[in-house]
């Protein structure tokens, strides 16, 4: 694809891309229009160097679609969209370090989500990127069958839990549970824009499959869950100060390693509202 305002560097072949002279905060619709291009075609893109305001952080998140206020925001009575401030301390370690695609719990999963720099450690702290594309191309041509006619549950599972325990108490943790008990998900979903059907996998996240015997169940999604754990379907992003990524929730996992603690890591982001998952022959 070619494009006339941006310069898109290939971070691999299969996922992700570098973009160079876009600044977020002084976007027109046209140079817009070709990020979207863009990140529908590397799912994940990288800025370098954007020294942006919350509230310019915010603008271009909307650009995609309707910003989301967080459920656990909106639990503690938030009414607006704000940026959300993630801070791993020596006492708050740090708790996204498995793969995963945000709130798949939720009956409308966010579709996008901006994630910016903001103090980044002096070693670690990479986060990673995997293609749900990929990861179902990969599948034999049978099971790729088989998972079309699936659906899973997914809930926040107890390590979910354990965070919100450890960083809000055990009240808001069960006040959570019980606000939010889960969703329903295809196993493979169709992506609303590109039609391409994605692996619809969200590691500890995903509870059961419906209709199967829990010993079925699990040792399929212990199958599906080691997917995106393949080199060739991912990419790596070592942090700068200032950097922005930008990532489709509908066909990506991501992970935040954790291999920076107990030093310091503090990011901003903000998820984009999304339409519920399904699949179409």
């Amino acid at each position: 694809m070619g494009y006339a305002t941006i310069e898109v560097t290939p971070v691999t072949s299969v996922i992700g891309a570098q973009i160079e002279g876009a600044e977020l905060g002084a976007l027109d619709d046209a140079q817009f229009a070709e990020i979207h291009d863009a990140l529908m075609e590397h799912l994940v893109l990288f800025f370098r160097d954007q020294d942006i305001s919350d509230e310019q952080h915010l603008a271009f998140a909307a650009r995609f679609g309707v910003p989301s206020v967080y459920p656990i925001a909106k639990l503690m009575g938030a009414t607006e969209v704000g940026v959300s401030v993630i801070e791993d301390t020596p006492e708050s370690p740090p708790d996204a370090d498995g793969w995963h695609t945000d709130v798949s719990w939720l009956p409308e999963p966010p579709q996008v989500a901006v994630l910016r720099a903001d103090v980044i450690p002096d070693t670690g702290g990479d986060t990673m990127w995997a293609s749900l594309y990929a990861a179902y191309d990969a599948l034999s041509p049978a099971m790729q069958t088989v998972c079309q006619g699936l659906t899973v549950r997914h809930d926040q599972g107890a390590d979910f839990h354990a965070a919100i325990e450890r960083h809000l108490g055990k009240e808001m943790a069960d006040r959570v549970a019980t606000e939010y008990p889960g969703a329903e998900q295809p196993l493979v979903r169709t992506h609303p824009v590109t039609g391409r059907p994605a692996l619809f996998i969200s590691g500890m996240f995903m509870r059961s499959v419906l209709g199967m015997h829990d010993d079925e169940s699990d040792a399929l999604l212990a199958f599906l869950r080691r997917c995106v754990d393949d080199p060739n379907v991912q990419c790596r992003w070592r942090w700068q100060p200032n950097d922005v990524a930008v990532w489709d929730e509908r066909a990506t996992n991501h992970r935040a390693l954790s291999d920076h603690f107990p030093q310091y890591r503090r990011m901003r982001r903000i998820t984009v509202d999304g339409d519920r998952p399904y699949f179409a022959a």
